[in-house]
């Protein structure tokens, strides 16, 4: 009997179809990747404690050594990190651009004499927004207790040959692969001189023009035993700042009645790499740390944030105090120096599958929704409207997001399709955060855009 109604059906819905109107009908993208598990399963932690090795026996990395010599300081650590990228590149027929970004820098504290600060700069450009970027960045140069001291052994395998480590291994494992946008694999220079790399690189990108959407700036990425005796290798804290560093005046006053303390770019960048670690990583816990960097201390993103450009700070989450800044030696059975033996390259590989699943999913997303604003006071709705750009061959749609206002992430979304605007019925300005991102076909998505200058990437 329900074989012939089956049929009888069929043959009804033949010669009278059903009229769907398509506007009425909004497909929605995959929310998952699979290339993503592919990815993280590339990733090798033998390549990168080789690497950090390598980087380790230069003897010392200090941004005042030896600049001549190919087996020791900081220039042969230098050249070395950029053959290691011509030799990535050539394994993908040219598919990286292999360049060294300098200047001269004297007069001042840690750098009293005129010194040259190399970085290098490898760019794999997009296949349909070549000038869009993602940049992931790991510090070249060591230091032990003097900050002027560029001729002792300083090996600096965590700090931070594991991040300039993790680079590379970023480099080899997303260069078999091709994204929209492009991806800016960075080596750095005198960060421990007070980040005149990220300095460079910074107004390097502003003269020319790169649209750097995001900067993970990875800084001691290896260590899992802290000075506490704590020991994990299953948690990461991401930093981030509160408010733009650029914000005007004007930009702080509105602001100040609109909300947005907790929503800069940075800030949405940070949420955003935690949900996709939570995703798509085993045994990783994401800690986001409402703050610029460690307390009272500084990074090679900030540089970029205050310059305008969304960048965080990835690290681990148990620092051994011993192990940084330190003259090798011992004393009363205790070891300082930043050793190979403080080295954890499982740990360092599961933090930098955590940055290639960022930049893969940024590069691979449409462009990142722009001009969003919000209205909708004193009625019983809010209102979000944003600008339509150039969104590419693989682009879907938008996806409008909403928090309460205590909430410190994203609770709730709600893919809306090719639209431009959209109305929370009934959910009262007041009450709630709100946001927008951009989502592709195939599941590729930006990171939310807080309304207003205060979340403007």
């Amino acid at each position: 009997m329900q074989t012939l109604i089956k049929n009888y059906l069929y043959l009804f819905l033949l010669f009278f179809p059903i009229e769907v109107n398509s506007s009425d009908y909004v497909q929605v993208p995959p929310n998952e990747i699979m290339d993503f598990y592919s990815i993280v399963s590339e990733v090798s932690p033998k390549r990168i404690s080789q690497d950090i090795n390598r980087l380790a026996n230069f003897g010392t990395r200090h941004t005042l050594s030896e600049k001549v010599s190919d087996q020791r300081g900081i220039g042969a650590a230098t050249r070395w990190i950029y053959s290691e990228f011509k030799k990535i590149s050539d394994l993908c027929n040219g598919c990286i651009e292999v360049m060294y970004v300098s200047d001269n820098v004297s007069g001042e504290s840690r750098i009293p004499s005129l010194t040259e600060i190399v970085n290098v700069i490898a760019i794999q450009r997009g296949s349909e927004r070549p000038n869009d970027f993602v940049m992931m960045s790991g510090d070249i140069d060591s230091r032990v207790t003097d900050p002027l001291d560029g001729i002792s052994d300083s090996p600096g395998a965590n700090d931070n040959a594991s991040g300039m480590a993790g680079v590379l291994e970023a480099a080899r494992v997303l260069s078999r692969r091709e994204y929209a946008g492009s991806i800016i694999y960075a080596g750095l220079s005198g960060e421990e001189q007070g980040l005149f790399g990220g300095k460079i690189v910074a107004q390097h990108a502003i003269k020319q023009g790169w649209n750097i959407k995001a900067v993970l700036n990875n800084d001691m990425i290896s260590n899992i035993e802290g000075i506490n005796g704590v020991i994990n290798n299953s948690s990461v804290r991401i930093f981030s700042e509160g408010t733009r560093a650029n914000e005007t005046k004007n930009e702080a006053l509105i602001r100040r009645f609109t909300g947005g303390e907790v929503d800069s770019p940075s800030r949405n960048l940070a949420r955003y790499i935690k949900k996709i670690g939570n995703q798509y990583i085993v045994n990783l816990d994401i800690k986001l740390i409402y703050r610029l960097d460690r307390y009272g201390r500084g990074g090679h993103h900030r540089p970029f944030n205050e310059v305008g450009i969304p960048a965080v700070r990835i690290m681990e989450t148990n620092e051994h105090y011993d192990r940084q800044h330190q003259d090798l030696r011992s004393e009363n059975g205790r070891i300082f120096g930043d050793i190979m033996s403080g080295v954890d390259s499982d740990y360092a590989a599961k933090l930098t599958s955590l940055n290639l699943l960022t930049m893969a999913q940024i590069a691979g997303a449409p462009p990142i929704p722009i001009n969003v604003e919000l209205s909708g006071a004193v009625t019983a709705s809010a209102k979000l409207k944003w600008d339509k750009a150039e969104l590419g061959s693989k682009f879907s749609g938008y996806k409008v997001h909403w928090r309460e206002t205590s909430e410190s992430e994203w609770s709730n979304s709600r893919f809306v399709g090719d639209v431009n605007e959209w109305e929370f019925e009934n959910l009262v300005i007041d009450n709630y955060f709100f946001g927008v991102s951009s989502v592709s076909k195939d599941g590729y998505e930006t990171p939310v855009v807080f309304p207003g200058a205060a979340g403007r990437f």
